[in-house]
């Protein structure tokens, strides 16, 4: 038996966190996380429209409630600008995973919902 890899346990876990479900409309959102600034930096996730696997440089954040919510404790992105279209989860998981060690970044995950389904 070959001896635990981290790094592939974490790609698999990203590329899974890349789901789409059509039937429900939500689709998984990974987000990395400058801890310094305590903001959104990169977010990845699947585009059903175009059939790829999308991760957007974050350009524009809200105003950062520290937990004032009890929810998100980081400044979420409303504005990115395209960084690379992916045809694969794996492939975008592998980005992200050179990005977040380049950086020192943070994961974070949200389920989010198409708002005609939901």
């Amino acid at each position: 038996m070959p001896p635990f890899n981290v790094d592939q346990f974490a790609r698999q876990l990203l590329a899974e966190a890349l789901f789409y479900d059509e039937e429900y409309g939500a689709l998984g959102n990974v987000s990395l996380i400058d801890k310094e600034s305590v903001r959104e930096r990169y977010l990845a996730s699947y585009d059903p429209d175009r059939d790829i696997y999308l991760i957007e440089e974050a350009v524009e954040w809200e105003e950062l409630d520290a937990d004032e919510d009890g929810e998100v404790d980081y400044a979420l992105a409303v504005d990115g600008q395209e960084y690379g279209t992916y045809e694969t989860p794996e492939a975008a998981a592998e980005v992200l995973m050179t990005l977040a060690r380049e950086h020192n970044l943070g994961p974070s995950f949200m389920i989010l919902f198409d708002e005609d389904t939901a």
